[in-house]
């Protein structure tokens, strides 16, 4: 299977999508946040001095899905219809467990956007908490879900 961004010669190109059929798109991503238990509480309690962590980052997160040709250079902007970020405490992480979705009607999915989405989403947490715990730790970045397109449906196991 050969990689679909180099070229004939092994450079880097932009993939023509334009006689893909548009088709409804969506992608799901998660990843998670691992900090100590005393910041799990400050972050769950409201008394993180920056503020309400898990609203500016959901907020984050979705605006990075928009974002996200302006960040991966082959990526395509797309006409994004839907994105929700949800935030999960889960007190035996100790962390926050994050799933981004993205939605759209185009000619290629949106799996990047999702992954940004819930990367941002995860950075931002680490940013507004930093001050009480600078060994947070991110991780388990991956895709859940994509469908739409000519390769169908893809679950992860």
């Amino acid at each position: 299977m050969a990689l679909t961004h180099f070229d004939g010669k092994g450079d880097a190109h932009m993939v023509d999508v334009s006689d893909k059929p548009v088709t409804s798109r969506i992608a799901v991503a998660e990843t998670h946040i691992k900090m100590q238990p005393e910041t799990f509480d400050i972050i769950t309690e409201g008394r993180a001095k920056k503020g309400d962590v898990l609203g500016v980052a959901r907020l984050a997160g979705i605006m990075a899905a928009k974002r996200t040709a302006d960040l991966i250079p082959l990526c395509h902007p797309l006409p994004i219809t839907k994105v929700s970020v949800e935030l999960t405490p889960d007190p035996d992480l100790p962390g926050i467990r994050i799933e981004a979705t993205v939605k759209t009607t185009g000619q290629t999915g949106v799996e990047m956007e999702a992954l940004t989405a819930a990367s941002v989403t995860a950075l931002t947490v680490y940013d507004m908490a930093k001050a009480v715990d600078k060994a947070m730790e991110i991780g388990g970045l991956r895709v859940l879900l994509k469908d739409g397109g000519k390769s169908g449906r893809f679950e992860a196991s």
